[in-house]
Formats: structure tokens, sequence, C-alpha cells
């Protein structure tokens, strides 16, 4: 397996990080800057850069694409990948809404190569573990998700592109709101009603820099989200909720605080429930795990974890909310 990066900003740089880790060789790296691109490849001391993604896309030792781009060239290149025979990587959201995504979907299946999506969320070890509690049936039949998801931005972030819509297609919600939609569908599964709205607090720009939603399935459970880039102390909480107890999960590493599973067990006298609790200090391991995800999928070991479909149900979701008339 040979990986192109296109895109060698931060999340570029960890994508090859992971890659390094499980000895996988990136052979080639484009980005808008070359300055930017030549240093990734230094870092690797296995990638050339080369000036047009094209190129990238087209090379013939290149098995797949990881594509780390500002939001108006995920769906592009993801596109020119798969076309390409090359297996797909691409960062959330993957488009800027879901027209966008549409062709990049249905060009995986039909020149049969994996797509995955960047939600590496899904991966952080708290999560992981969730998913196997809740597996297990200990939490009972779920019955709703509160989660708030935010941070404070930096000077001059109305400026950044993530807040320009013409490049990102939104705001905080088709940010970090993406996060929390696909964690919650992760768990609950497909929502039939869609409520909510974003909002424009502080920032002085065109993007929202609030998001509020009201999720429910079909059979009545529900997710209650909230991320904002007006939280100033950087939060992450996401509740799972059953009929025997809940789940918590605060922090994701870094500026977040350490993360921490707790679960509360509710007891037959009900009262105070039984507290277990998990904490993972350690760094953050989620981009190492979900690459590991990806070539196991390209290798037929496991199914995608975070797929096309999921970043489409998703922005579908998005639209919704943004009044996105092709939604």
């Amino acid at each position: 397996m040979k990986l192109a990066i296109i895109g060698c900003g931060l999340i570029g740089q960890k994508r090859a990080a992971a890659a390094a880790k499980l000895g996988v060789p990136v052979v080639a790296v484009a980005d808008v800057d070359p300055r930017r691109a030549a240093e990734l490849a230094q870092k690797t001391k296995t990638a050339r850069v080369v000036a047009d993604w094209r190129e990238a896309v087209h090379a013939a030792d290149v098995d797949a694409v990881i594509v780390a781009t500002t939001h108006d060239a995920l769906a592009p290149i993801g596109l020119a990948a798969l076309e390409a025979g090359k297996h797909l990587l691409v960062e959330k959201p993957a488009g800027r809404c879901a027209r966008e995504l549409e062709p990049v979907a249905a060009a995986a299946a039909r020149e049969g190569r994996v797509g995955k999506v960047g939600f590496n969320h899904r991966f952080h070890p708290a999560f992981c573990k969730s998913r196997e509690i809740v597996d297990s049936g200990a939490l009972g039949p779920l019955s709703h998700v509160r989660a708030r998801y935010g941070h404070g931005g930096r000077l001059g972030y109305e400026k950044e592109w993530r807040m320009n819509p013409a490049v990102s297609g939104g705001g905080e919600m088709i940010d970090q709101g993406m996060h929390l939609i696909d964690l919650a569908r992760w768990f609950l599964g497909d929502f039939a009603r869609i409520d909510g709205h974003v909002a424009t607090y502080y920032w002085d720009c065109p993007a929202d820099d609030n998001c509020f939603l009201s999720l429910r399935t079909s059979g009545g459970q529900t997710a209650w989200l909230h991320a904002s880039c007006t939280e100033w102390k950087n939060l992450f909480c996401f509740e799972i909720f059953g009929r025997h107890g809940k789940l918590q999960i605060d922090g994701l590493g870094g500026s977040y605080g350490t993360e921490r599973l707790t679960f509360y067990r509710m007891l037959p006298e009900l009262g105070p429930p039984e507290t277990t609790s998990w904490e993972y200090p350690f760094s953050d391991l989620s981009w190492q795990h979900e690459l590991a995800n990806f070539f196991a999928a390209i290798e037929g070991r496991q199914p995608v974890c975070g797929s096309l479909a999921d970043a489409l149900a998703a922005l579908r979701i998005v639209g919704a909310i943004y009044g996105e008339s092709s939604r």
C-alpha cells in the first residue's frame, strides 16, 4: 500500500504521521503552498512533491489517496481519485453539500474502490469503549443522545476559510457539528425528523458560529446537539442514554481536557447509580486507528467505519438546517 496526500496542512500532517506508525509509505504529496508540501515530504523521507494534485492522483505507484484540503476541493479531488482507480480517504465533511458528494459515492460503487470519510472521533478510545458497551446490551435500548462541542476561535477567525461559506459550505455546523451528527447517527441510526437552527452571535462573518439540532429517528429516539465556536473554554461532552443507564464522554485530550468515559449504571432500586470510569490520558491515537481501518477495509478484513454514505446522510441533515433547496 502506497499513499498520496493532497493537502499538507495540520490534518495532512497527522495522516502522514499515522501512516508512518503503520509502516505505510507516502510516495507523493501536493499542496497549494509548495513550501508546505516540501516540508511534509521531508518529514516522510519517502514522498516526492508534485506541483499538481492530478499528477499524484494518476501516479502508477499510488494505491490510495488522502484528501485533506479546504472543503471546496474535497469532492472534486476525491472523485478524480476514485475515477483514477485509487482508494479514497477524504476528510469530513467530504463536500460542501450532499449534491457535491453524491457523484463521489457513486464513483466508489462503480469503480469498486473503498471510499472512507475522516470521522476520526469514532476511533477515540472512549467512543470505541462506548460502542462495545452499547453493542453488549449493557445499556439496554437507547433512548437519546445529548452532546455539546465547542471552542472559542482565535483572533482573525472570522476571516479564515472555515467561516467563508463559499469555501467551507457553511460555518460551525458543517465543521464541528458534522462530528456530532455522525456520532449521533452511529449510535441511534438514521433520523426521520430534522429540526434546529443556526445563528451567528459573535463573529462578524456570513457563516454560523452556533448550531442547535433536535433530530429524531422513526422510533422516537432523539439527538439533542449543540456545536459552538463561541464556547471560549474548549468543551466536549457526549452522553448516550439507555434504559439501564448512561455513558458520558468528556474531553478529547489536549485543550479539551483528558478524555474520560463514565458509565452510570442504574440499580434496580434506583437511587445513586453504580459508577465506573475510564481515563485515557495518552496521546491521540484516533488518526492511526482510523487509517488502520481504512487499510483493513481495502484488504477486505473489516467494514469501513465512517463511509461516504455516512457523510452523505450527515450532509443532508446539514443541508436541511441550512435550507439547501437541492438536498
